[in-house]
């Protein structure tokens, strides 16, 4: 089971892979993109870290809720309504619990991909994030159902997240800044579907030491 203290941790390592790979991030999206979308994504989590002891703990989702909000407000572009959606529609999937299990965690996943699907007008094969996230998610689901445990499931979603986000390297952008560029998007991989993969590596490099609630 999952509680608080492991979604805070989550949270956490999402919002520090963020600050801490704002050039990286960036220097990917310059290729075919604008180059704002580490900036972008960097200042949204940067608010969520300087207010982190401020937001409303009632329970799971609420939490979510109130990130969603903050991402939401402060990342310009499309990355805003991007991941705040994501979050947004990953507390809605687990409103009203205090506690969960593997299956809530695909759940949330699978609602903050419908969530990006419909706000972004994307789906998979259009080279953008959800070209790692619907694999991982698929990669965490399969996981569980084989019994593995949980520091196995991360270490799975890591190497997934890391394929699936090089495998959008020969890929036409079709969503996006990015798929302006047509042909010229060839070659380089989608800065968001990256981010997905960097943040799944933090994650499993630091989740088998995390202090468990």
């Amino acid at each position: 089971m999952t509680s608080m203290p492991d979604v805070e941790f989550v949270v956490r390592t999402i919002a520090q892979t963020a600050v801490d790979n704002e050039t990286y991030f960036g220097d990917l999206d310059s290729v075919v993109g604008d180059g704002d979308f580490g900036y972008s994504l960097a200042r949204g989590f940067e608010i969520v870290l300087s207010d982190w002891d401020s937001y409303d703990r009632t329970d799971i989702s609420t939490f979510l809720q109130k990130v969603a909000m903050a991402i939401t407000g402060r990342i310009g572009g499309t990355s805003g309504p991007i991941w705040g959606t994501s979050f947004l529609r990953a507390a809605g999937a687990v409103r009203g619990k205090d506690d969960l299990d593997g299956a809530d965690a695909v759940a949330m996943l699978r609602a903050a991909i419908e969530g990006i699907k419909a706000r972004g007008q994307a789906d998979v094969g259009d080279k953008t994030l959800l070209d790692a996230l619907v694999p991982t998610t698929d990669a965490i689901e399969a996981a569980l159902a084989d019994g593995k445990t949980s520091d196995e499931i991360v270490a799975i979603a890591a190497t997934t997240a890391r394929a699936s986000a090089d495998a959008t390297t020969p890929m036409i952008a079709k969503r996006g800044r990015a798929a302006y560029t047509g042909e010229r998007s060839i070659g380089s991989p989608d800065a968001g579907a990256v981010a997905v993969a960097v943040i799944f590596e933090a994650l499993a490099s630091t989740w088998p030491n995390r202090e468990e609630g």
